[in-house]
């Protein structure tokens, strides 16, 4: 009975000992938050806020301001080549999160497989997403140029070379990064599934198709959602690689940078002159934020729905 009342009252001293513990700890937990905190509003939600403002301002810097209301965003709609750039945009996006996508999910399949040397083609095919976007641009811009140079053209001439060598050049640096999402995604796979599908004599593409992928959709809706955000984003390896060019004249005899996208418009459209470049920039840019907004949360919300919850 002795040792019994010793024991509770270890113990119960132990509980208050931990509670007094616990408690400036807790008293102390939003001195530790704050830096991170202020960091987090001084760098995202006040420029943020700011920005919004200014979308609605004529301003040249941003403590001299205008206010005009609605009519940045009324020059952003009537400007041609913003219109333009969003539909090239969602046409180039579309097109590159298929072909990354199943290319890596492809070669994170593969790797996985019983191969040798499997480690080392992980980090060949990891290595081009370590590479600056602008060097990207310009090493690929070499390279296209060269090859193109035996038909008496160069990637500046046509809309379809800076498409497609865009659509190169973002497969060949994002496909390793989405690889190792997918291969962590095939690896969390319970062996137990795999192996009653083989007992069951499930074909390896029934396997595939009704074990693998949606035990994989964690992964998939992981990088789904960074290669469209990535992809509307896109801006360093546009500016490298054709700068928005080729030309083409509308009817109206205004030119479009037929390659240009959403990202460097709103760049192009900030260094002009003129006193309303600045504030319809700024306009552009508050559009493409609720666009990207929105389009990463439908998907999310889509492919969340299609989870295997284990």
């Amino acid at each position: 009975m002795d040792k019994k009342k010793k024991k509770k009252k270890a113990h119960s001293h132990a509980v208050v000992n931990s509670k007094l513990l616990r408690r400036p700890i807790k008293r102390a937990g939003w001195f530790f938050l704050l830096p991170m905190v202020a960091a987090f509003i001084i760098g995202f939600i006040w420029p943020f806020l700011q920005g919004m403002f200014l979308s609605f301002c004529k301003f040249t810097t941003t403590s001299s301001w205008e206010w005009v209301g609605f009519k940045n965003y009324v020059r952003a709609f009537k400007d041609s080549q913003f219109m333009y750039s969003f539909g090239y945009t969602a046409l180039w996006t579309v097109v590159s999160v298929i072909l990354i996508n199943v290319l890596a999910f492809t070669v994170a399949y593969a790797l996985t497989q019983s191969l040798k040397g499997t480690n080392i083609f992980r980090t060949v095919f990891f290595m081009p997403n370590l590479i600056g976007g602008i060097v990207l641009g310009y090493i690929w811009n070499m390279i296209f140029n060269g090859i193109l140079s035996y038909f008496d053209t160069d990637i500046l001439r046509e809309t379809k070379y800076g498409f497609w060598g865009l659509i190169i050049l973002m497969c060949w640096q994002q496909i390793g990064y989405m690889m190792i999402i997918y291969i962590a995604g095939l690896q969390a796979i319970p062996e137990d599934m795999m192996e009653a599908a083989k007992i069951d004599g499930a074909s390896a593409w029934k396997t595939l198709t009704k074990i693998t992928i949606p035990n994989v959709m964690p992964s998939i809706t992981i990088c789904m959602f960074l290669s469209i955000t990535n992809g509307f984003k896109l801006f360093d390896q546009n500016l490298a690689l054709t700068g928005g060019q080729p030309f083409a004249i509308n009817l109206d005899g205004t030119s479009v940078h037929t390659t240009e996208m959403i990202a460097l418009n709103i760049y192009n459209t900030f260094t002009e002159s003129g006193q309303f470049a600045k504030g319809t920039a700024q306009a552009k840019a508050v559009l493409f934020f609720i666009l990207v907004a929105t389009i990463g949360l439908m998907q999310l919300k889509t492919t969340r729905d299609k989870e295997v919850q284990q």
